[in-house]
């Protein structure tokens, strides 16, 4: 399947991207891709315009699926419609009050259990002294 997607391109923290056609099997940091669509750089303001719109859209209507993020977009930028998607993780760490509520609920039940009374040591054995050798 046919994928439009983002190519790091950019050196260390100044990252800048391709926009590439590529097949799905290709992963994005082998550099193998069909054809470059434009760029996009996260430092600075994007427009339409670093795009090829034309060609986009020609490989969307032949099947090529676009990533997460150039959906998010190009869905800002009102090139295509639609609603934009979630490209975070979909596990999301405990929110606090989540974790307040846990604690609430949590200490009650503390209180209702019963209590048992510590166990006491056994009493320590008394010395056998050593019997005395001859020399």
């Amino acid at each position: 399947m046919l994928m439009i997607r983002l190519q790091r391109v950019g050196r260390k923290h100044e990252p800048t991207f391709r926009v590439v056609l590529t097949d799905s099997k290709n992963g994005p940091k082998s550099g193998k891709y069909l054809e470059n669509l434009g760029w996009y750089d996260t430092r600075l303001k994007n427009d339409v315009d670093q795009l090829d719109v034309e060609r986009i859209k020609h490989w969307m209507s032949h099947g090529a699926k676009l990533s997460l993020t150039l959906h998010n977009f190009l869905v800002n930028q009102k090139v295509i419609e639609g609603k934009k998607r979630n490209a975070l993780p979909k596990k999301s760490p405990v929110k606090k009050k989540e974790e307040a509520k846990k604690k609430e609920e949590a200490s009650p039940a503390k209180l209702e259990s019963p209590v048992t009374p510590p166990v006491p040591e056994a009493p320590a054995a008394p010395a056998v002294p050593k019997a005395p050798t001859a020399k």
